[in-house]
């Protein structure tokens, strides 16, 4: 019995450790994530090593503004092209369902993303600022952390 116990409890000082490690909190400043995230929200974020995936809620510090952080979701991936057009995003000349927002998306413009590049942009287009629009793709290293659970006002997992 001694041994569970002794198990049990390493087990748990070894998950408090990993998550200590991993999890960060921040809370939502701005509302350019809205209707998904709102100014006040308190989110965790996981740090992972995986590539960022289409539609991942992401944190990073504003590359023009060191110390600022900014919350916005991956659209495009390496390697693809990018269209804003007519208020619509094209990914490699296909049209982009985005269940997350309701905005059209201006100003027009292409890009061609590297093989280590992601574009990002809030889900409030009309509200967003600092997003690839204005600050050119990101470095996909630079995206290691997802934002995956909103504690505060309305717990709720995000993908």
């Amino acid at each position: 019995m001694r041994v569970s116990r002794l198990v049990v409890v390493a087990g748990a000082a070894i998950g408090a450790y990993v998550a200590a490690e991993r999890l960060s909190r921040f809370r939502i400043a701005e509302a350019s994530m809205s209707p998904t995230l709102h100014p006040g929200d308190l989110v965790l974020t996981w740090k992972t090593d995986r590539p960022p995936k289409r539609g991942d809620i992401v944190v990073f510090e504003d590359p023009t503004q060191p110390g600022f952080w900014l919350v916005k979701r991956v659209i495009g991936l390496p390697g693809e092209q990018v269209d804003l057009r007519d208020g619509k995003v094209f990914i490699n000349g296909e049209l982009l369902h985005e269940p997350w927002t309701v905005d059209d998306t201006g100003p027009d413009g292409f890009w061609h993303l590297g093989p280590d590049e992601v574009f990002v942009l809030g889900d409030a287009r009309w509200l967003s600022t600092s997003d690839s629009r204005q600050i050119g793709p990101l470095p996909v290293g630079s995206l290691n952390q997802r934002v995956v659970f909103r504690y505060w006002p309305n717990p709720t997992l995000l993908p």
